[in-house]
């Protein structure tokens, strides 16, 4: 194979242009979902780039028009869990997934140069965690973000636990407990995103910072109106309803508001994981007292006490495996889950706690 047939295929892309290292996350029919060989390519190159004194900003885009990163490649996690539970393997890959990932967030968080993300299209999961931790978070009429974890038995990670309690009001846990999408209007709304750029206007954008025009004026430049943030009609509801420190209480309240978009809310907490749930809920508050290495911490923990019980394999399969969107979750109540249960996810894993080179 060709050296230009290699780069063609390659799962990711590194480009320097001018001032700028360029990264094109490039798997657009599987969404540009994350793998571990992606991880392990992106990390050392973003290291290389903060030490060139040449680099002036980090750029990183989605190949194709539909996704910048739709997360992590969890068909992959699925089956690899499942040949490990079955005694085929002993799961170090699960681990070396998520460790390397959050190692790689924890980067992308400390970046002392401009980091660009061109959220242009579907962000959810792993997708959040390549660009909500940089300095410069681009989004256009096509972006989609979610955090939808709970839908499939996980819950918010890649920096999850962090970047969402630190949202205004309850907007974090309203978006870590139910998955619900934002369009970039509720994102710059929101705080979860810095500047609305069509996507039209992209290539200009990338081309003015190669040039080596500081980022800030860049973005300024170039950012426009994103129009009015749908979210702000129910920021009210959401600060209300989701305040409370239990999600039994959350649900008594959003039954207690009885209008069409508690009713909404309802039915997606009743379909995803009642432990997701309660979980979540539990990281999030402790998130919201932790640095970002602490909640990074929490999550292998939380990640690897997930791989190893029920749900996550149940979500999977019945989302993306069977297809059959009718997963048996156990416990099936939120009154099943207990405390004692919930706390266990939090215990220090075999193996050790995720540790930090710098």
């Amino acid at each position: 194979m060709s050296d230009s047939a290699e780069i063609q295929f390659a799962e990711i892309l590194f480009e320097r242009r001018g001032s700028i290292g360029l990264v094109t996350l490039n798997r657009p029919k599987a969404l540009n979902a994350l793998t571990l060989g992606m991880i392990r390519l992106f990390d050392p190159q973003l290291r290389a780039w903060i030490a060139d004194p040449d680099i002036k900003a980090i750029v990183v885009q989605g190949a194709g028009e539909k996704a910048f990163c739709a997360g992590g490649d969890v068909v992959n996690l699925y089956e690899t869990g499942k040949a490990a539970k079955a005694g085929q393997g002993d799961g170090a890959a699960i681990r070396a997934f998520f460790s390397e990932e959050y190692v790689l967030n924890r980067l992308i968080h400390t970046c002392p140069k401009p980091y660009v993300a061109l959220i242009d299209g579907i962000s959810m999961g792993g997708g959040v965690g390549l660009s909500v931790h940089g300095s410069h978070r681009i989004v256009t009429e096509r972006t989609m973000f979610a955090m939808p974890e709970t839908g499939i038995g996980l819950y918010p990670d890649v920096g999850g636990t962090y970047f969402l309690p630190r949202l205004p009001g309850q907007v974090g846990v309203w978006l870590g407990l139910t998955g619900d999408r934002l369009k970039a209007a509720d994102m710059i709304e929101v705080g979860a995103a810095d500047a609305f750029v069509p996507s039209a206007k992209l290539e200009s954008l990338i081309a003015e910072l190669a040039d080596g025009v500081p980022a800030d004026e860049v973005v300024a430049r170039h950012r426009e109106e994103a129009g009015e943030p749908p979210v702000a009609a129910n920021r009210a509801a959401i600060d209300r309803c989701y305040a409370h420190d239990g999600v039994e209480a959350i649900v008594a309240a959003l039954e207690a508001e009885g209008t069409e978009w508690a009713a909404g809310q309802l039915a997606t907490l009743n379909r995803v994981s009642p432990t997701s749930l309660k979980v979540t809920l539990e990281a999030l508050r402790r998130g919201a007292t932790l640095d970002f290495d602490g909640c990074m911490i929490q999550e292998l923990r939380l990640s690897l006490a997930f791989l190893a019980r029920h749900d996550v394999y149940e979500g999977i399969r019945a989302a993306l495996v069977d297809k059959d969107r009718n997963p048996r979750w156990s416990p099936a109540s939120l009154a099943e889950v207990t405390a004692e249960e919930v706390d266990g996810y939090f215990a220090e894993p075999v193996g050790g706690d995720l540790r930090f080179t710098e």
